[in-house]
C-alpha cells in the first residue's frame, strides 16, 4: 500500500458514519478516505480535510455503512419471480420450480437472470452476495463484469442438474473453476450441496474432503421445514444437523441456511463447531416454513447472517427490507422488544455476513486497512425525519431506494441511484422477454 503521504483517491464526507465494528458506534461529521481500493482514513471532518485528495465528495444527510452482504440467494431465479406464489415449499419445488428449471434453465437463462439479480442488488446497497445455482461459471463472468463481490457455490445434488449429468461432473467442473479463480480479488468459490434430503452421505463426505483440502466454504439448506426433520428421523434415525455433524461437515466454513427448526441440541452443535447460520425470514414466512430463533442463536454465540433467498420465493432481493423483517420477527419469536436491536440487525446484514462467507478479514465493516466496500444511504427524506439514531431510522424507516451510492473495492457501482456498469433498460427488456416466453408455457 502507498505511503500515508500519497493523496487519497477519494474522501467521503457524510453526516453519519457507522463502522459496525466496534459495535454500536455512530460517528458524526467524520470523513472516510480511500486509496487503492482500501480504507486508509477515518477521522473527524476537519482533520480529514487536511489530507490531500483527488476527489472530495460531500454527502449531507447521508449515512455511510459497510456494503450490505446478501449471504444466501439463487440469483438467476429472478426470472421465475412470481411464477408460483402462495404454495408450500415441497409443492412449490416439485410441481412448479423443478419442472420450470428442467425446461428453461441453460447458460443464457443463468446469464440474464443473474444480471437482473446483480443489478437489483447493487441498486439496493448490496456489495457482496452468495449465489447457489447452476452454471456457476456464467455467474462468475457477470460478477467479474459488474464489479460486485460474491461467493459462488458449486451445486451438488444426487440427481442430474442443468450443466452436469451427476454430482461428480459438477464437482469436476467446480474444481476447475476454483483453480481458475483462486486469485480473483472479488470471487470466492464454495461448495453448495443442496440439502441433507437431496445429497447422499458419500457425496457429502466427498464435499467435506474437498472443502478441507481447499479451505472452501460449504453452503447448504438445513432444517428449512418440519417435514425435513421428520423425514431425516425416519430415514437416518437422527436430525439433519446431527447427521451433518457426524459426517464432519460442521465447522467455521459451514453455512447453514434457514434453520427454522432448532432444538437446544442443534444450538449446542452449532456453538461447539462454530458453524454459521444464514437467516432468510421473508422466504421462510412466505413458504410458511417456520421461524429461525435468531435471538436465541445470537445469545448462544452463533454467528447469524441474513439472506434474501431467491426472488422466486421472496419475491425481491431487498436486503435492507429483509433486515427490518428479521429485526421485527426476532422480537416476536423471542417475546422480547429488545431482541435484535437496530445496530445488531445492521451487523447481521454486514459483518456477520462477511464472516459467514469467510470474508470478514477484508470486508463487512468500515475499518482502516479493509477494502472500501461502502454504501451511502440518503436519510434526508420525509419519512426519515426527525433523526435521533440514524441506524434506527435506516432499519425501521429506510428502504432500499435510500441507497444512493455504492463502492466495491473503491470502485463506484452506483451513483445517485444509477448503475455505472450495467445497462438497466436492456436488462429489464431481456427480463420481460423471458417472462413472456415462460408464461406462455407455464400454467400459473
Amino acid at each position: 500500500m502507498p505511503t500515508a503521504a500519497a493523496p487519497l483517491d477519494l474522501l467521503l464526507l457524510p453526516s453519519w458514519l457507522v463502522p459496525v465494528e466496534p459495535a454500536g458506534v455512530v460517528l458524526r461529521e467524520h470523513g472516510l478516505g480511500i486509496r487503492d481500493g482500501h480504507i486508509v482514513l477515518i477521522a473527524p471532518r476537519a482533520e480529514a480535510l487536511r489530507h490531500p485528495a483527488k476527489e472530495v465528495r460531500e454527502l449531507p444527510g447521508h449515512l455511510l455503512t459497510p456494503g450490505l452482504v446478501n449471504a444466501h440467494g439463487h440469483a438467476a431465479m429472478t426470472l421465475f419471480r412470481g411464477l408460483a406464489d402462495d404454495l408450500p415449499l415441497m409443492d412449490w419445488l416439485k410441481n412448479h420450480i423443478w419442472p420450470a428449471e428442467a425446461r428453461w434453465v441453460d447458460e443464457t437463462f443463468v446469464h440474464d437472470g443473474t444480471e437482473l439479480a446483480i443489478a437489483e442488488m447493487i441498486k439496493g446497497g448490496i456489495s457482496c452476495f452468495s449465489d447457489m445455482y447452476f452454471f456457476p461459471e456464467v455467474a462468475c463472468e457477470l460478477v467479474h463484469k459488474s464489479g460486485i463481490r460474491a461467493q459462488l457455490t458449486i451445486p451438488v445434488l444426487d440427481f442430474p442438474t442443468p450443466g452436469a449429468r451427476d454430482a461428480d461432473e459438477a464437482l469436476r467442473k467446480g474444481l476447475r473453476l476454483f483453480d481458475e479463480l483462486r486469485l480473483h480479488p472479488r470471487i470466492k468459490i464454495a461448495f453448495g450441496p443442496h440439502a441433507p434430503y437431496s445429497v447422499s452421505d458419500d457425496k457429502l463426505e466427498n464435499v467435506r474432503m474437498l472443502a478441507e483440502e481447499l479451505d472452501a466454504g460449504i453452503h447448504m439448506h438445513v432444517h428449512e421445514t418440519a417435514f425435513e426433520i421428520q423425514q431425516s428421523l425416519e430415514r437416518h434415525g437422527m436430525r439433519p444437523l446431527e447427521r451433518l455433524s457426524r459426517l464432519g461437515l460442521l465447522g467455521p466454513r459451514f453455512q447453514a441456511v434457514h434453520m427454522t427448526q432448532v432444538s437446544d441440541e442443534d444450538i449446542a452443535l452449532l456453538v461447539e463447531s462454530n458453524s454459521n447460520v444464514i437467516h432468510c425470514p421473508e422466504s421462510n414466512l412466505k413458504l410458511a416454513s417456520g421461524f429461525c430463533p435468531v435471538e436465541k442463536l445470537w445469545q448462544a454465540g452463533v454467528n447469524v447472517a441474513i439472506g434474501t433467498d431467491g426472488a422466486a420465493s421472496n419475491n425481491d432481493l431487498d436486503l435492507l427490507g429483509e433486515t427490518r423483517t428479521a429485526a421485527l420477527l426476532a422480537k416476536a419469536v423471542a417475546g422480547s422488544a429488545i431482541a435484535l436491536d437496530a445496530h445488531s440487525a445492521l451487523r447481521m446484514a454486514t459483518l456477520n455476513g462477511a464472516r459467514a462467507l469467510g470474508m470478514d478479514e477484508h470486508t463487512g465493516s468500515l475499518e482502516i486497512g479493509k477494502l472500501a466496500d461502502i454504501v451511502a444511504f440518503d436519510l434526508s427524506g420525509l419519512a426519515q425525519q426527525p433523526i435521533y439514531d440514524p441506524v434506527s431510522q435506516l432499519i425501521y424507516t429506510g428502504d432500499r431506494h435510500c441507497a444512493r451510492h455504492l463502492w466495491v473495492g473503491g470502485k463506484q457501482l452506483l451513483e445517485q441511484g444509477r448503475l455505472t456498469r450495467l445497462d438497466e433498460a436492456a436488462i429489464i427488456a431481456k427480463a420481460r422477454d423471458w417472462g413472456s416466453r415462460i408464461a406462455a408455457k407455464h400454467s400459473i
